[in-house]
């Protein structure tokens, strides 16, 4: 059985070229995509939890070190995607690089990634337009506004808002993107505004003990909160989307990450300066402390604020998740039919339509804290693969024409897998035996079925042959 049969770069890149998919997305569509990923659910309500959880104050160094390994990844994936235009993300990057299984347990795992992040997202989405409400004086039923483990039936606004914007993505992704960087900037305005009225209000006091949960509970904050940083990760999947992708998709990953990154530390610091990290464990703390602090007005401001930011959130993972189906789809990893484009809006319709009900369900069913641990195991497992494969690329085909050179390969890439890895290390054990379960579950799939289907299964003499005699 040949499990590590590889694709042809050179053919990966042909591929791309004749794509079914528009390509319309240019470098700033790219930067502000990432930012319309990262900038979210991560800056207006981890912030608090990770500090009243796990690092207090230091929340802001977990910030860091979660930024630190991402960018060991980042620069990995921009290398990759200069390399290979193709959509996929990591998933087609392994599959050029180590290998058809491997791939397949990193496309797999970036299902669950981008699954349950989306899941996530939608419930952040909906503590915010909850607390929004309940804070002028609408309050909802909690049946319909709680997940079954809380007491209620179903997180309604969960399911709608991500239904909502699946549809909005089956129309075509030029129209989402326009949305997109509209709410970007209102996004980044309200963080603004929030620095402003916040920062005269720090009490330095709010910072001792900086370190209440030790060292550990930083780097235990840091791995809660690494999902946070992905959006460059849905950057990479719109190779096939993108002008001129060697350039332009490089450029999108690394400068959505630095923005976001400074934004994440500043916020985070601020946050827990103004209020105490005992006090921050809920769905919107940064509206919660502008309240605290007497800005009613200002935590409706920030409140829609949050609510745009995490809207586009959604919208990217939702993006991102559907390319990633479709890309196993095309390789036949998964069933084939459904990776048809549509002959109108030139989008994967059919794995926007499921992708989108499958995380609506689990938004509206599962507990935030469980799909967020989720979320974070998946995308440290394949940021790891993608670390050792930019560098067994770079040695055993050092003449591939790279649009972009990751600097000081070989710290990058060892400094990528060790990150990540410490971060894997550092999540709860109850994750672990989630992520094992649901690793084993893959491998009965590609086993009974993608192992079989596959693209490369069957020779191109046998292939060419049934075309010539049907």
């Amino acid at each position: 059985m040949n499990l590590f049969r590889k694709k042809n770069i050179a053919e990966l890149q042909n591929m791309a070229a004749h794509s079914a998919l528009e390509r319309n997305l240019g470098v700033w569509d790219l930067i502000f995509l990432g930012i319309g990923s990262v900038i979210g659910t991560g800056i207006f309500v981890l912030t608090g939890i990770g500090a009243a959880l796990y690092a207090g104050p230091g929340i802001s160094l977990s910030f860091v070190i979660a930024s630190v390994a991402c960018s060991f990844a980042g620069l990995a994936y921009a290398e990759y995607a200069s390399m290979v235009p193709s959509s996929g993300s990591a998933y087609t990057y392994t599959y050029a690089s180590l290998g058809e299984f491997i791939a397949f347990l990193v496309g797999w795992n970036l299902i669950l990634e981008y699954t349950v992040t989306c899941s996530t997202v939608a419930a952040g989405w909906s503590g915010y337009v909850l607390g929004l409400l309940e804070a002028n004086g609408v309050h909802l039923a909690s049946s319909w506004t709680t997940v079954p483990a809380e007491g209620g039936i179903v997180n309604l606004p969960a399911v709608l808002i991500t239904l909502f914007l699946g549809f909005l993505l089956l129309r075509g992704t030029k129209e989402s993107i326009v949305l997109n960087r509209i709410l970007v900037f209102v996004k980044i305005a309200i963080i603004a505004l929030f620095l402003f009225l916040a920062i005269p209000h720090i009490k330095v006091v709010n910072w001792h003990p900086f370190l209440p949960f030790g060292y550990h509970g930083v780097v235990a904050g840091a791995s809660i909160v690494f999902f946070a940083y992905i959006g460059f990760d849905a950057v990479a999947t719109t190779a096939e989307e993108a002008k001129n992708p060697s350039r332009t998709v490089p450029i999108g990953i690394l400068g959505s990450l630095a923005v976001c990154a400074l934004l994440y530390f500043i916020v985070a610091l601020v946050l827990t300066g103004v209020i105490p990290y005992t006090e921050l464990n809920n769905a919107e703390p940064v509206a919660y402390a502008l309240r605290v602090i007497g800005y009613h007005y200002g935590a409706i401001i920030v409140a829609l604020g949050a609510i745009c930011g995490i809207t586009t959130v959604l919208l990217v993972l939702l993006y991102g998740q559907s390319r990633i189906f479709f890309a196993l789809s095309r390789d036949g990893m998964i069933p084939a039919a459904i990776c048809k484009v549509h002959p109108q809006y030139h989008t994967p319709y059919l794995v926007t339509i499921g992708g989108s009900v499958l995380v609506a369900l689990i938004a509206g069913l599962a507990p935030i804290n469980v799909i967020a641990e989720m979320a974070n195991i998946g995308t440290l497992s394949a940021f790891f693969v993608a670390g050792f494969g930019v560098l067994y690329l770079r040695i055993t085909q050092p003449n591939i024409d790279r649009g972009f050179k990751c600097p000081a390969i070989k710290f990058v890439s060892p400094m990528a897998m060790l990150s990540c890895g410490y971060l894997m290390y550092n999540l709860p054990a109850l994750t672990w035996v989630r992520f094992i379960i649901w690793t084993v579950l893959g491998i009965v799939v590609y086993f009974s079925y993608s192992y079989s289907h596959s693209g490369l299964a069957i020779p191109k003499s046998v292939k060419l042959a049934s075309r010539r005699n049907p």
